[in-house]
């Protein structure tokens, strides 16, 4: 089948031009695991970075999606990943995966619409029972992956971009500066620790229908305070009915500490604020999330 340039443009855009070579290779890798695994191969997902994905149908007539990605351990990490959390149903289910050749087979989700693309967010107690299932994952013996790690190279990666003028007039020093302390206090200060999806950010979460719930993609495990994965959905309501009217919503329906999760809020409101500034229109949105950090 022919490849888009878009999928190109990604693949180039993310690991470099050596691995043009691997874009060349794609139509005989995906017609080989066609065969294999008695698939209708269908139009690329246009979205992503360190994989692309594919429309496809398998043999029973049900549809499904292929993702590829050149990086071999990271398409592995997703599969064991996926499969830490897949007992609780808030992930795709693996139907087969061949990770020496990074693919992996997954169920595909109906309607699948994104949660950053609904005209209404989710309510709070749906985001809650996510957040649930999402944690009662059971956390592998001397799982090396934590939120520290992750949270120190967050603040790492943004303080190198408010060099940008169109960042740097919003987001100070300053403000990473407090972002970066409050977080290493509520990292301090955890109550209790769960395995965490490390990116539920709005465009991660699928609308799978009424029967389904919401259901997260592409996780990036990390073991820490379970505020953490609200955070995202919480700042979303900077644009809406304001974050901490949201913050006092989930922490009814969720249990957890209102005010913690309001400080993770500010803790990380900089740095989610340098993400809604890549969107047209966000402004009011970002103003609003820089006077909660500050």
């Amino acid at each position: 089948m022919d490849i888009s340039e878009d999928v190109t443009a990604r693949v180039i855009r993310r690991f470099g031009d050596a691995f043009r070579s691997w874009c060349d290779g794609l139509p005989d890798l995906l017609a080989s695991l066609a065969e294999r695994w008695g698939l209708e191969l269908g139009a690329p997902f246009l979205v992503g970075n360190s994989s692309t994905a594919f429309r496809c149908v398998m043999a029973d007539g049900m549809p499904a999606v292929l993702k590829l990605s050149p990086d071999l351990s990271f398409a592995a990490e997703q599969v064991a990943t996926l499969k830490l959390f897949e007992p609780g149903g808030r992930v795709p289910a693996i139907w087969n995966a061949d990770v020496s050749v990074g693919a992996v087979l997954l169920e595909r989700i109906d309607p699948g619409t994104r949660v950053r693309d609904l005209p209404e967010p989710p309510s709070a107690t749906q985001w809650a029972a996510l957040m649930r299932d999402l944690h009662a994952a059971t956390v592998p013996p001397d799982y090396a992956r934590d939120l520290r790690g992750q949270c120190d190279r967050l603040f790492g990666r943004i303080g190198l971009r408010l060099s940008d003028p169109a960042i740097g007039r919003w987001v100070t020093v300053d403000d990473v500066e407090r972002g970066a302390a409050r977080c290493r206090a509520l990292l301090a200060t955890e109550p209790r620790r769960v395995l965490l999806h490390g990116d539920l950010h709005l465009a991660n979460v699928l609308d799978g229908g009424a029967a389904r719930g919401l259901v997260a993609i592409d996780p990036a495990a990390r073991v820490g305070d379970p505020c953490f994965d609200a955070v995202a959905y919480l700042l979303d309501g900077a644009r809406r009915e304001g974050v901490e009217t949201r913050c006092a919503a989930l922490a009814a329906a969720s249990g957890l500490d209102k005010s913690r999760l309001l400080e993770w809020c500010r803790a990380i409101a900089p740095v989610e604020a340098i993400i809604y500034l890549r969107r047209p229109g966000t402004q009011p949105a970002v103003a609003k999330m820089l006077e909660l950090a500050r």
